[in-house]
């Protein structure tokens, strides 16, 4: 509890405003040694669905929280529309961004409250909808309480694909302007992958995506892919235009077999 935060907040922030795009500018980022980023600079366009692949420490996840700002850079920044996320609140930032992550996050609550987590004066028909996009409603409906029900410690009452859908329905309530994706669906069976994957494409509908890979399947559709290899973009395009060149990406797919 006494533990010294790193991240500080200026004296005087600017006020945040997402029109137009995100934009990496030439990032280097170390957690201690070794350098995980090296010379990171793109742009993510408003409305745009990017993702990040490559193999495990290539810089994907990094690239995620460092725009959160969980850590900050050593050199280089990121900026939305032209305004260093280091010069806004950690508040305003934040609450331009939602998460669904592998590993849901839930407590040991209803499913109302587990959907409304975070938010201020939230209506049961606001709860409703954001679980009906979700493709939750009708289990919820199905259990003793409804919405009321409590879904046990860390949702250990639910399956997999429950839990996945119930941090989906938490996502489309906050309506965040940036949606990251941190491979949603990989530890589910097919049956539920389907419904979580359709509450995603509708979640991610008319929003700023960016969406880690692991399972290369779910980005197909994907507007630009960027391929990291020791923390720099190596590669970067659409799905069949990274495929036909046949170089690192192309070995991606060819190892996971799912794609050709």
């Amino acid at each position: 509890l006494e533990a010294q935060n790193d991240i500080t907040e200026i004296q005087h922030p600017q006020k945040l405003s997402f029109k137009n795009n995100i934009h990496y500018r030439n990032v280097w980022f170390k957690y201690n040694k070794e350098w995980v980023l090296k010379g990171i600079d793109l742009k993510i366009e408003k409305g745009k669905t990017v993702a990040f692949v490559g193999q495990s420490g290539s810089g994907k996840s990094t690239m995620t929280d460092l725009l959160s700002r969980f850590y900050d850079i050593q050199e280089g920044g990121v900026f939305i529309d032209n305004i260093n996320i280091k010069d806004v609140t950690l508040h305003d930032l934040r609450s331009k961004i939602g998460y669904v992550t592998q590993e849901a996050i839930l407590f040991n609550d209803t499913f109302f409250n587990n959907i409304a987590f975070g938010l201020k004066e939230v209506t049961s028909e606001e709860v409703i909808e954001a679980a009906k996009v979700a493709n939750a409603h009708e289990f919820i409906m199905a259990t003793q309480h409804g919405y009321q029900t409590n879904i046990g410690d860390r949702g250990g009452k639910l399956s997999g694909g429950q839990r996945q859908r119930i941090s989906i329905a938490r996502a489309v309530l906050k309506n965040p302007e940036i949606l990251i994706l941190d491979e949603a669906t990989s530890a589910l069976d097919t049956d539920s992958e389907r419904l979580v994957q359709d509450a995603l494409e509708k979640l991610m509908r008319n929003r700023t995506t960016i969406i880690i890979a692991h399972r290369l399947s779910t980005i197909k559709n994907a507007d630009e892919i960027y391929v990291l290899k020791e923390g720099q973009i190596i590669e970067s395009g659409g799905h069949n235009s990274l495929y036909e060149l046949n170089g690192y990406y192309t070995k991606l797919c060819n190892i996971q077999g799912d794609l050709n």
